[in-house]
C-alpha cells in the first residue's frame, strides 16, 4: 500500500554524544503499541553493531520506524559524536524536523551545537527534548534558557525559534509538557512528533527523484540505496537510471523496494513521495546518487561535506609474525577494504601512497579512523598503521592547521592539573564557568594537541571528567609540539618474555606487556623513564648456580602492565613507530631497529 504524504513523519534524532538517543528510539517503538506486551525487545535495538554496544555510541546512522495513531513515523538515528558529522550532514536531509535531545543536568554541550547547526542549515523545525529529568540534579529551566542562547547564537529563524519542548525521561519510559510533571509515559512526545513535525512535501506526479544517503549491504541483494523519495512514485521493475556523482547516467532496473519497520526493512511494491526507501538494483550505486527517471532525468546536486581534518598511513604487515594470525593480509585486501568503506562514508578519503606500498587514509578525527580500525580488525584483517597526523592548509603564505573548540567538565580539585596539561598542548582558554564544586571550561586547541589525550584526561580527573570537542575552523600554525617525553623500552631480539627479566626492568620504567609473550625483534615492550629509547633483553634469565643461600633469591613480583587500548596506541607512536594491528593483538614496533641505542642492561 503506497501511504499518503499526510500519514507521514520524517524525524531526525540529534543530540551530543550520550544524551539518551537510542534509549528513546526503544521507548518510542515500545510505547507505540508495535511489540506484544510479552515481547522480549533487546535495549538499544538501532546499535545494530558490536561496537556500538560496547562502547556505548552511535557509530553509523540507522533507519526505523514506527505507526501511532494511523501516522507511519520514518526515525533517523544520527550519530552524536563529530567525528562522524559525514553521516549527519547527509541524513538529516532525508527528514522533515527534528527532535533536539538535551541532557537535564550538563545543557547543550559542543555536538549539541554542530548537529543542531546542521539541522538549522535546512531550516529543520526542532523539538527541543529535555532529557534525564530523572536526575537529582536536573536543572531543565537554565537548560531551556542555554538552548534559546543557542538557537539565537545560531540565527535560527523566528518560526523555528519558537520551539516546542518535551521533557522526559527516556530510562523510565516519560515524557510531559512541563518540568514540574514527572508524565506516566511518551505519549506527549508521540503526540508532539505528528503534531508539530510537519509532512513531507513534493508531488507523486514529477519524474522520481530520490537522492541515496546511505547504503546498506544484503548478502543476497548486495548493495540497497536508502534514501526519501523527492518527486515520483518507484515500482517493482521498474525502469530507472542513476545520475553519479560524476555525471554519468547508469539504466537500472528496480529488483526490491523496502520500507522500515522498527528495526527491520519490509518488502513492498511501491512507494511515493516522502517514503523512505530502500532499493535494491545495481551494486553501481553510492551516497549522492539519484535515482531519477530514465525518460526526465532530474539529478539533485552533491552532497556538500566537510572536508577531512586527520590522516593515517596504513601499510601491509611487514613485522616477522606478519601473516600468523591475520585472514586478509595482502596490500590487494586493504586497499579493496578501504575502498569499500569510501562507498557508504563520504567523509573518508583513500588515496594511494606515491613512494610506497600503502594508502594515507583522511578522515574526521581520531575516533572516525581507529573505528574503521577496529572494524577491519574485527573483520580478519592485518595491517600496520602509522602516527596519525593533522591535515593543514596555506593561505597567503601562513601555515594554518585545525582547532577544536574543546569543552571539559571536571570537580574543582582537579581543575589546576588540567589547565596545565592543556597549556601543554597549546590550548588557549576561552571562558570558565564554576557551580558548586564543578567547573566547566572551555578551550581553543590544536587538532593534534587532543591526540592521545582523553585517556590521559580520564586518568587525571579519577574517571569523573567530561570532555567533549568539534571542530572549530583552520588557524595558524603553533609550532613544534611534542607527542611524549619518553622514550620506549626495545627488545633487541625475537623470544618469549620471562618474568625474572621483565622484574630486571621494572625500575627502567613502564612495561605494556608482561611474561610469556611472543616478541620480535624491534617491538615496543614498554616506556623507558628517561627520553632516550633503550633496547633490552626480555628474556634474560637467571644465572643458574649449585650454590644456594637463604634469603639470596627475591621473590619475582611483577607490577600489572600498563593495557593500552588501539586509540591509545594510534596516539602514543612517533613518526618512526607504528602500530601493527591483528585479529588477535595489537602490538607497537619501531619501524627501523637500527637506529635504536642497545643497552648491556636488562
Amino acid at each position: 500500500m503506497i501511504l499518503q504524504t499526510d500519514n507521514i513523519r520524517n524525524v531526525a534524532i540529534i543530540a551530543h554524544v550520550d544524551h539518551g538517543k537510542t534509549t528513546l528510539v526503544d521507548q518510542l517503538f515500545k510505547q507505540s503499541g508495535m511489540f506484544r506486551d510479552n515481547q522480549n525487545v533487546a535495549e538499544r535495538l538501532m546499535d545494530s553493531m558490536d561496537l556500538e554496544r560496547e562502547r556505548g555510541i552511535t557509530i553509523a546512522s540507522k533507519n526505523g520506524a514506527f505507526t501511532y495513531r494511523g501516522i507511519h513515523i520514518n526515525i533517523i538515528d544520527t550519530p552524536g559524536h563529530a567525528d562522524f558529522g559525514g553521516q549527519v550532514e547527509r541524513v538529516l536531509q532525508m527528514a522533515d524536523g527534528a527532535l533536539l535531545l538535551i541532557d537535564a543536568q550538563e545543557g547543550p554541550m559542543p555536538q549539541t551545537f554542530f548537529v543542531l547547526r546542521k539541522a538549522l542549515a535546512l531550516q529543520l523545525p526542532i523539538i527541543v527534548v529535555i532529557n534525564k529529568m530523572d536526575k537529582p540534579a536536573a536543572r531543565p529551566n537554565w537548560v531551556l534558557d542555554e538552548v534559546f542562547d543557542l538557537f539565537v547564537k545560531l540565527d535560527a529563524p523566528h518560526d523555528i525559534l519558537d520551539f516546542h519542548t518535551v521533557y522526559a525521561s527516556a530510562r523510565d519510559g516519560r515524557s510531559s509538557l512541563s518540568p514540574d510533571v514527572a508524565g506516566s509515559d511518551m505519549l506527549p512526545l508521540l503526540d508532539s512528533i505528528i503534531e508539530h513535525i510537519p509532512s513531507p512535501k513534493g508531488s507523486a506526479d514529477h519524474a522520481l527523484q530520490l537522492q541515496v544517503k546511505t547504503i546498506d549491504y544484503s548478502p543476497f541483494l548486495g548493495r540497497l540505496g536508502i534514501g526519501k523519495i523527492t518527486a515520483g512514485t518507484i515500482k517493482m521493475n521498474q525502469a530507472a537510471q542513476i545520475a553519479n556523482q560524476a555525471g554519468k547516467a547508469i539504466p537500472v532496473r528496480i529488483t526490491k523496494i523496502y520500507r522500515f519497520e522498527e528495526n527491520r526493512k519490509i518488502e513492498i511494491d511501491a512507494a511515493s513521495v516522502g517514503e523512505i526507501v530502500a532499493i535494491a538494483g545495481t551494486d553501481a550505486v553510492t551516497v549522492g546518487d539519484t535515482y531519477t527517471d530514465p525518460d526526465t532525468p532530474c539529478p539533485l546536486p552533491a552532497l556538500p561535506v566537510d572536508p577531512p581534518t586527520l590522516a593515517m598511513t596504513f601499510f601491509p604487515n611487514n613485522s616477522p609474525f606478519a601473516g600468523r594470525e591475520g585472514t586478509f593480509v595482502t596490500s590487494t585486501h586493504i586497499r579493496e577494504r578501504l575502498m569499500r568503506e569510501t562507498l557508504s562514508d563520504v567523509a573518508l578519503h583513500v588515496e594511494d601512497l606515491s613512494d610506497g606500498t600503502g594508502f594515507r587514509v583522511t578522515g574526521r578525527g581520531e575516533l572516525h579512523l581507529s573505528i574503521l580500525v577496529e572494524r577491519m580488525r574485527r573483520e580478519g584483517y592485518e595491517f600496520q598503521v602509522g602516527c596519525p597526523e593533522v591535515i593543514t592548509q596555506k593561505k597567503n603564505a601562513q601555515l594554518l592547521e585545525p582547532f577544536e573548540e574543546l569543552t571539559v567538565d571536571v570537580s574543582e580539585e582537579y581543575m589546576g592539573t588540567v589547565i596545565e596539561k592543556l597549556g601543554l598542548r597549546k590550548g588557549t582558554m576561552q571562558s570558565m564557568h564554576q557551580e558548586t564544586d564543578r567547573v566547566r571550561m572551555v578551550y581553543e586547541i590544536p587538532t593534534r594537541g587532543l591526540l592521545g589525550y582523553r585517556s590521559e584526561f580520564m586518568s587525571d580527573t579519577r574517571g569523573m571528567g567530561v570532555m567533549s570537542y568539534i571542530f572549530c575552523g583552520y588557524k595558524p600554525h603553533v609550532g613544534p609540539m611534542r607527542n611524549r617525553k619518553n622514550g620506549v623500552l626495545i627488545s633487541m631480539d625475537t623470544c618469549t618474555t620471562i618474568a625474572y627479566a621483565l622484574f630486571n626492568l621494572q625500575n627502567r620504567g613502564k612495561l605494556f606487556l608482561g611474561p610469556g609473550i611472543s616478541v620480535y625483534k624491534g617491538q615496543i615492550i614498554g616506556e623507558h623513564c628517561r627520553e632516550n629509547d633503550l633496547t633490552v633483553n626480555p628474556a634474560k634469565g637467571k644465572q643458574l648456580t649449585n650454590i644456594r643461600a637463604a634469603g639470596s633469591d627475591e621473590n619475582v613480583i611483577l607490577t600489572p602492565p600498563v593495557h593500552m587500548s588501539l586509540e591509545d596506541c594510534i596516539a602514543y607512536i612517533n613518526d618512526d613507530e607504528r602500530v601493527e594491528i591483528t585479529p588477535a593483538n595489537i602490538r607497537l614496533r619501531k619501524i627501523s631497529v637500527d637506529k635504536t641505542r642497545r643497552s648491556s642492561s636488562g
